[in-house]
């Protein structure tokens, strides 16, 4: 009976680590490409993945969203396969989409897939008061932060610029910082202004407006309106009044959605199991940051989506009757 017990004691461990084994190999592991620490697309990514979590005993699939370049980047993360997702400004799915500028090199993402858009997100200046800076084209002969390479601030700014018809030569410096790097040098005096294409509330514009006297820059103007008649995928925007300390107006600007993409070739079950975990939160999701306050299922499924939805996203929204 001993040698039998045995037998079936090591014939048990055997299937245990088999079957271990099994539930390993199935592990999917997914990447969503977010932005800079202190903006809305990391705390969007991290959030995103935190609810696909909580699922993976069951689905198998885990999640990680690293800080990134911001939007451009991501969409070239979706093309090379660094990234499963990423998370970029709807005029950014666009031109992917497209293949043109920043993308004309890449070509045309004809994969690329729209998964669900987010917050409003609205091009920011916040320039010293000192600087007196109170309008887009008091920006010539200043310091400015024109935004890392990669960034969707970077390429919205020289996309204003071009409708202007100004070069990098009009500043007198023309700094290429990182987000989290914007407050800090704007308060320690070496630049007049930053840039940011973001969604309000934001962490950096308030710890610039804390620690530094610090006023919004309305982006308007005869330019302004030709590029919001030119390209769709931009609309007026505003930073509302009274949001940050010395800043009691709503400040005009341009804005766009934040969007999460993906490719043709992602899992449809992964992709699924992703829209299903947020959506199945949704509630839990919003309370997480300001800014996603005031999402509407039936506008993130279908507002500021310039690519066609992933089949695995089409499969949940069938699901719940909103396609």
């Amino acid at each position: 009976m001993k040698g039998k017990s045995l037998a079936w004691a090591l014939s048990a461990a055997l299937a245990g680590i088999t079957l271990s084994s099994a539930v390993q190999a199935e592990e999917q592991f997914v990447t969503i490409g977010t932005g800079g620490q202190t903006g809305v697309y990391y705390v969007a990514g991290q959030s995103i993945c935190r609810f696909l979590n909580r699922g993976a005993a069951d689905h198998g699939i885990k999640c990680n969203a690293p800080a990134s370049g911001g939007g451009v980047a991501n969409v070239n993360g979706i093309r090379s396969g660094e990234f499963n997702f990423g998370i970029m400004q709807s005029d950014h799915q666009y031109k992917a989409m497209k293949g043109v500028t920043p993308f004309e090199k890449e070509g045309a993402m004809d994969d690329i897939r729209a998964v669900f858009s987010l917050q409003s997100e609205v091009f920011t200046i916040l320039a010293r008061r000192d600087a007196n800076i109170s309008s887009f084209d008091d920006l010539k002969g200043k310091r400015v932060n024109i935004g890392n390479p990669g960034s969707g601030q970077r390429d919205t700014l020289d996309e204003i610029m071009q409708v202007k018809g100004w070069e990098r030569s009009v500043f007198s410096l023309a700094a290429e910082l990182k987000p989290a790097e914007q407050a800090s040098a704007l308060g320690d005096n070496n630049i007049d202004a930053m840039t940011y294409f973001v969604g309000h509330p934001n962490g950096a514009i308030q710890e610039a407006t804390t620690t530094t006297d610090a006023v919004l820059v309305p982006v308007t103007g005869a330019e302004i309106d030709k590029l919001l008649a030119e390209k769709s995928y931009y609309t007026t925007a505003e930073i509302p009044g009274g949001m940050y300390k010395g800043n009691d107006k709503p400040t005009p600007s341009i804005g766009g959605k934040a969007v999460l993409s993906t490719s043709a070739k992602a899992s449809p079950e992964v992709v699924y199991q992703l829209v299903k975990s947020v959506f199945d939160n949704i509630d839990r999701f919003k309370r997480l940051h300001p800014a996603f306050a005031d999402l509407k299922e039936e506008d993130m499924i279908k507002v500021g989506l310039s690519a066609p939805l992933h089949e695995g996203a089409v499969r949940y929204y069938k699901e719940r009757g909103w396609l």
